[in-house]
């Protein structure tokens, strides 16, 4: 168990405590009292108060309620107006004794109330609680900003945890396509430009914000990460494929919709990321006419990520080199894809899409296969 001294020794090292009083005499009598176990500053005023506070570190007050200038109900009333002094405990020093009196301290603020003339056991003991009540708090406060710090790491180391893996994954099945890295960044870019221009349009500005945006730009690296269940002669194939092996072909929305679904089963919660991920691996390859597949969906009932992903991904084939096919210019892209809007794109994606084609291009250039 701690000792007096001991204690003394910590908490006069810790706590100021600032006594408030017009009367010379009580001033040095509460100073007095007071010295061992606390460092102690005196105002003689209201004013002379709040210019000690706002230049020194003040863990509790001693505040006189009659004093002439500012009262301590005025002075109260400004301590706890200020965001770094409205937690600072106040004991008032009165020797009004209504209840009226004490219901208005209290409601300004006050902790307790110590009645004249003064008991210095009861001083002495009132301003321990409080004090030791201060130091709780303080604790609990650091424990706060800490905890809120750790998660705040822990999320952020979560989060590239996350992009890694979806890199990883996504790579796996760019790699098996013949595709390069810069694919997925690509895309994902393409994604996140379409988007955020979208956000200023008034139809979207209620169904996009940043939050979603970047869920759309992590969640686009998975759009074809069905590909792994295709096999090799029909994936790599040179040339235009047979109606059989386009039929297998298009498994690879449901192949990738499944392994998002497996994910999110075995995680047993409802995740926006992964929610997203099945939709814009399922459905990047419906068209707004109804005539794309897995299953036919028509306008709107396309999800938003899925159309987005659409733009992007068709935008990319078409400007780089494949197996079956040699790299088309960004002036032939933008007339193939103009061709397809209303028919294979939103038409309003569409109209965004040629208000921001530079920084499609601008991309395109900047992460070139090599």
């Amino acid at each position: 168990m701690i000792s007096e001294q001991s204690r003394r020794n910590i908490m006069s090292d810790k706590y100021t405590v600032l006594v408030v009083d017009d009367a010379k005499e009580n001033l040095a009598v509460m100073s007095q009292l007071l010295k061992d176990e606390y460092r102690v500053v005196v105002a003689k005023s209201g004013e002379q108060a709040l210019s000690l506070l706002a230049n020194q570190k003040i863990d509790i007050v001693l505040l006189d309620v009659v004093m002439p200038g500012m009262d301590g109900y005025q002075v109260i009333a400004h301590i706890k107006s200020q965001d770094s002094l409205k937690d600072l405990p106040v004991i008032f020093l009165t020797g009004k004794d209504s209840v009226e009196d004490e219901e208005k301290g209290f409601e300004l603020g006050a902790c307790d109330y110590i009645n004249k003339p003064i008991s210095p056991p009861i001083v002495k003991a009132r301003v321990r609680t409080h004090i030791q009540n201060k130091r709780t708090r303080d604790f609990l406060q650091d424990q706060n900003i800490f905890l809120e710090k750790e998660i705040i790491n822990r999320t952020e180391e979560m989060s590239r945890l996350q992009d890694a893996t979806i890199t990883a994954m996504a790579s796996l099945a760019e790699t098996r396509d013949q595709e390069t890295g810069n694919h997925i960044r690509r895309t994902q870019l393409y994604v996140k430009l379409l988007a955020d221009k979208l956000q200023t349009h008034e139809k979207y500005k209620d169904r996009l914000n940043i939050k979603l945006i970047d869920i759309f730009y992590k969640s686009a690296p998975l759009h074809d990460i069905g590909k792994v269940g295709i096999p090799d002669n029909i994936l790599l194939k040179p040339g235009k494929l047979e109606v059989d092996e386009f039929e297998v072909m298009k498994k690879h929305t449901d192949f990738g919709f499944k392994a998002i679904e497996d994910a999110e089963s075995e995680m047993g919660a409802d995740d926006t990321f992964l929610k997203v991920a099945k939709e814009i691996a399922h459905y990047h390859h419906e068209k707004w006419d109804g005539s794309g597949y897995p299953d036919g969906l028509k306008g709107e009932e396309i999800p938003l990520s899925a159309r987005l992903m659409a733009i992007a991904d068709v935008y990319d084939a078409l400007i780089s080199k494949r197996v079956y096919k040699d790299a088309m210019s960004h002036e032939q892209a933008m007339k193939i894809i103009s061709e397809g809007r209303g028919s294979h794109f939103d038409p309003d994606m569409i109209d965004a899409f040629f208000e921001i084609e530079h920084e499609f291009y601008d991309v395109a250039q900047k992460y070139t296969d090599g």
